[in-house]
């Protein structure tokens, strides 16, 4: 079984504290993987802290795009982990790839799809201006997407991630994205931080939509 928490996020239950950004932890029999830190990592720290999760936990960092909404929390984050593996894109900064590995144990540039480990992929570096990669997790029930903020568009994100297999559901930051034919079948639409259309998206897909929020958690 794995599970994703969502640790970071606009909104947030009632004993958790909201900030602009988005993060998750995601828990797999092989490696635990935190995907973007939000902006904050006082209060990122502080989320995982009440939520039971410790970063020495964490086996790998991803970070989905170089927006400090979505990574100002890593150095606070690598400060307070250990021996953890980090997958940027390759198009992140050369002073910020400097940063992470003197904080790491290893760093990934990612380029192309690649595994993170068994069952957790990442769709690759796409996109033209802002460079962004997101995750697939196999559940063995379909595949779900994490994305971070949608920077490359939908069409992009899921045609990366059905080369892997079918997509049954995505979760995260949908950005300001209109496409919303593409998400026509999925189980699952759980939508945070930057979503702009929540409400349309509602109305088309009542039966799939979730609006997350830090705490939100889904076992798969």
């Amino acid at each position: 079984m794995m599970k994703l928490t969502v640790v970071y996020d606009n909104e947030a239950k009632d004993d958790l504290q909201g900030g602009w950004g988005f993060s998750c932890f995601i828990e797999t029999p092989g490696k635990n993987i935190l995907f973007d830190t939000g902006w904050d990592g006082h209060l990122l720290l502080g989320n995982m802290g009440r939520l039971s999760i410790s970063p020495q936990d964490a086996d790998v960092l991803v970070l989905s795009h170089q927006h400090w909404d979505h990574m100002g929390g890593m150095t606070t984050f690598l400060n307070a982990s250990s021996g953890v593996e980090a997958y940027v894109p390759a198009g992140f900064s050369a002073n910020l790839k400097k940063e992470i590995s003197s904080r790491c144990e290893s760093l990934h540039e990612v380029k192309g799809s690649r595994d993170i480990c068994k069952g957790v992929f990442t769709t690759g570096e796409l996109g033209k201006e802002i460079k962004e990669q997101s995750l697939i997790v196999d559940s063995g029930r379909g595949l779900l997407v994490i994305a971070g903020c949608s920077h490359p568009g939908l069409a992009a994100i899921l045609g990366a991630a059905s080369a892997f297999g079918e997509v049954t559901g995505i979760i995260g930051g949908l950005h300001d994205s209109k496409e919303y034919g593409l998400l026509a079948g999925m189980q699952l639409i759980g939508a945070g931080h930057c979503t702009a259309h929540k409400d349309r998206i509602l109305e088309l897909y009542p039966d799939a939509f979730t609006d997350i929020f830090a705490g939100y958690v889904l076992e798969m």
